[in-house]
């Protein structure tokens, strides 16, 4: 025979009862504000209010004129460090006395060792009011109804250590717990939608309970960013362009770092400013008609890596060398994005690699590391603590322009005697002498077993090691980043590197020949998440 149903547990049959909850480190934790929630849930339809502490049991109240009935909980932290609802006899009491025309106790296994079922006989028997217990399996269930409890929640369910393999609502549980006990059955925990709420009743809930998915706007704005966040993983792209002295490489970059579509042009250095922004512009807006049409993907962003010191506030170049002549003051973000209408993010080359190691390459584990640029020039971007370092003037990490031969030959900078000029792609001809041609016939030859070409290798690595050598000392890296033309398929310059760096480990980057498209892309992906 099944007990008599309280009265104050009739109003809410069949119908919605609305958690007004808030933690301590919520906006909206405070006296007042769960019962303006709680009028809204009124105004809203709600049948019933389930509410923490004498305070907010009080200011529902009167904020509904007692219109609903409030099932009343406290959660503490207890002994053994976590929250425990309504560990107390006081606490029972003082609940009873704010109002409350139910009360709710955690009736789990921990809860019934900290005398959970003798709160339950308290309620019924010496207050003379309608108990409720908090659960997360039959057996719980079962132990409560026989101490007095007038019903059953399912509260705790995946919130206990033997339940933690529970992380969506359970209709079936509704049901068994229907099927094995006496008094009505509430459904409460992860339940999200209308569409759960309604496999509740249809499992045979006696009511049902929902708080985060109403009442907790930083729970529920986290759920529709998640859901936006993987819809962008799984649709969204980003346009990947690293715009350098010689070359404009660039692509489509996938949320896993996955270059598509990648191309490559000679950089129009001569014809001008004008001329390679209007390439760079060209290249994105065919990128994002490839990306619509034929890969049937969102564009989100577009990262653009570059020669020179942009301002990433502005997009424009706060200083360009004579890798890119005229390049400084150039309005690169607004050129772009005026063309192709997309958030446009703008990053020193050397810095978008470094981007992209932390975000899809080798560096994913490491908060501390340089990634070092080898090629028409020497950059460095360089992560401490997890974040890139920009410095004042966007100029941080500016290994290439380090002096390492005081006096020596002029760089691109102005100055003289900085690293770029002793370990860049014109210094590994000059070691080699010009019958190689080019920087990638030096590197073949030295691969064939040409001992000149491998003695001008060593000859560039024991000067990119001197100023190396000099960075570690500064920054103090997990590791260093080998990237760029120089680095590729280069062992020997790799060991020999990493011989003079001893006690830092020297690698090459994992990201390949469009790594700065991928760091233009991680860069656009940082700069709109």
């Amino acid at each position: 025979m099944k007990p008599r149903v309280p009265a104050h547990l009739k109003q809410v049959r069949g119908r919605l009862i609305v958690s007004c909850q808030a933690w301590e480190d919520d906006a909206f934790h405070g006296a007042g504000l769960m019962a303006k929630f709680a009028r809204a849930a009124y105004e809203g339809g709600a049948c019933g209010i389930r509410a923490n502490s004498p305070d907010d049991v009080r200011d529902i109240r009167a904020a509904l004129d007692g219109k609903l009935p409030v099932i009343a909980i406290q959660k503490r932290h207890w002994n053994d460090g976590r929250i425990l609802i309504t560990p107390e006899i006081e606490d029972c009491r003082a609940l009873a006395a704010a109002g409350a025309d139910m009360v709710a106790v955690d009736c789990t296994a921990r809860g019934q060792r900290y005398g959970a079922l003798d709160r339950i006989r308290f309620i019924e028997s010496e207050l003379k009011a309608v108990a409720g217990a908090d659960i997360a399996t039959v057996e719980e269930a079962l132990a409560a109804q026989e101490a007095g409890a007038s019903f059953i929640l399912s509260t705790m369910r995946g919130f206990t250590d033997e339940t933690a393999r529970v992380t969506r609502f359970e209709p079936g549980f509704i049901e068994e717990l229907v099927r094995v006990l006496r008094v009505p059955v509430i459904a409460e925990g992860r339940i999200s939608t209308p569409e759960e709420a309604q496999a509740a009743l249809a499992a045979g809930a006696y009511s049902v309970v929902v708080g985060s998915a109403i009442t907790r706007p930083k729970d529920i704005t986290t759920r529709f960013v998640r859901a936006l966040r993987n819809w962008s993983e799984r649709n969204g792209c980003y346009l990947g362009v690293d715009l350098g002295g010689t070359n404009i490489k660039s692509g489509i970059v996938m949320a896993d770092g996955t270059v598509r579509n990648a191309e490559s042009v000679r950089t129009p250095v001569a014809a001008g400013r004008d001329a390679i922004l209007q390439l760079v512009s060209a290249t994105v807006l065919s990128l994002r008609e490839t990306a619509q049409q034929q890969q049937h993907l969102c564009p989100l962003a577009v990262g653009i890596s570059t020669a020179g010191w942009p301002d990433p506030s502005t997009g424009s170049i706060w200083y360009g060398t004579g890798n890119l002549p005229d390049w400084t003051g150039a309005p690169v973000a607004a050129a772009i994005r005026e063309a192709v209408d997309l958030p446009v993010f703008v990053e020193n080359d050397a810095n978008a690699l470094a981007v992209g190691e932390r975000h899809f390459g080798s560096a994913r584990d490491c908060d501390n590391f340089l990634c070092v640029t080898l090629g028409t020039g020497i950059g460095a971007g360089c992560f401490l603590n997890g974040a890139l370092v920009r410095g004042a003037h966007f100029q941080a990490s500016a290994l290439g322009h380090i002096e390492v031969e005081p006096g020596g030959l002029e760089c691109t900078c102005g100055r003289r005697g900085c690293l770029e000029p002793y370990a860049n792609a014109a210094a590994l001809l000059r070691y080699s002498g010009p019958s190689y041609g080019s920087a990638r016939r030096v590197l073949g030859a030295a691969r064939a077993g040409d001992e000149n070409a491998q003695r001008a290798i060593a000859k560039l690595a024991e000067y990119l090691g001197r100023g190396l050598r000099i960075a570690s000392r500064l920054l103090d890296p997990q590791r260093i980043i080998l990237a760029g033309g120089l680095a590729q398929d280069n062992a020997i310059l790799v060991d020999a590197v990493a011989d003079a760096m001893a006690g830092v480990p020297v690698s090459v980057s994992t990201l390949g020949y469009h790594g700065g498209v991928a760091g233009a892309g991680a860069v656009a992906r940082s700069g709109i998440s």
